[in-house]
């Protein structure tokens, strides 16, 4: 079973090359001996996945970040897929916000794909979702919400009641989004998703009651108020 796991890094993220020969319980116990061999070397860094050389169901996938997660002390942010345009987008994105490492780190789960109309996902967790939310989509959660990708549907977060919840978005065109118990007015009149902008992440949040969308900088993350 010599090298059935192979781990490299690139900024911000692990590519892992699996075995297709073995069986996936031999795989997982393999995955858990690499990552505990490694757990020093990573420590509690907040890590982009790339898995190669085996092809994986969703769920397959999520056993493996459990296992990950069981055997370290990694923060994994979500899955990053094959398409490598996208994936570069992706990991710009994650850069321009590691300085806000905490949007990261407090993330308590991600989902991979694509919102799309009529379709609604919630949590109590704070959540990164790697793809797009769709017009007639929405997205809830008790905490905070990071879309790597366009939010063009609607998005509801700080479901929890507590101060301080935002959300992220590489791409900012909501119908609706609300952030506790404020909601942000969006304009009639703008174009949702027909013609995409330039990427340029966003974050929305409370600020004297009433939400407010601006450009992610560093300097106006220092200034939040959270």
């Amino acid at each position: 079973m010599k090298n059935a796991v192979i781990i490299k890094s690139f900024p911000n993220g692990l590519s892992i090359f699996l075995d297709s020969d073995i069986s996936f319980e031999q795989l997982l116990d393999e995955i858990a001996m690499k990552f505990r061999e490694s757990a020093n070397f990573f420590k509690d860094a907040s890590m982009v996945l790339s898995f190669e050389g085996r092809v994986l169901t969703e769920q397959e996938e999520r056993q493996i970040v459990n296992t990950i997660s069981a055997n370290s002390r990694l923060n994994i942010v979500c899955i990053m897929g094959k398409d490598e345009e996208t994936g570069k987008s992706y990991m710009r994105a994650l850069q321009q916000l590691s300085f806000h490492q905490e949007v990261l780190e407090n993330a308590g789960q991600f989902y991979k794909g694509t919102l799309k109309d009529g379709q609604i996902l919630e949590t109590e967790n704070s959540i990164i979702v790697l793809g797009d939310v769709y017009p007639g989509a929405c997205i809830i959660s008790s905490k905070d919400i990071v879309v790597l990708g366009g939010l063009y549907g609607q998005a509801y977060a700080g479901g929890n009641g507590e101060e301080g919840h935002f959300v992220v978005a590489l791409e900012m065109s909501p119908e609706k989004l609300k952030i506790g118990d404020f909601k942000y007015k969006t304009s009639e009149k703008q174009s949702k998703w027909s013609i995409k902008p330039k990427i340029q992440p966003k974050i929305a949040f409370v600020n004297d009651a009433r939400v407010i969308i601006e450009p992610i900088t560093k300097e106006l993350l220092s200034d939040l108020p959270f």
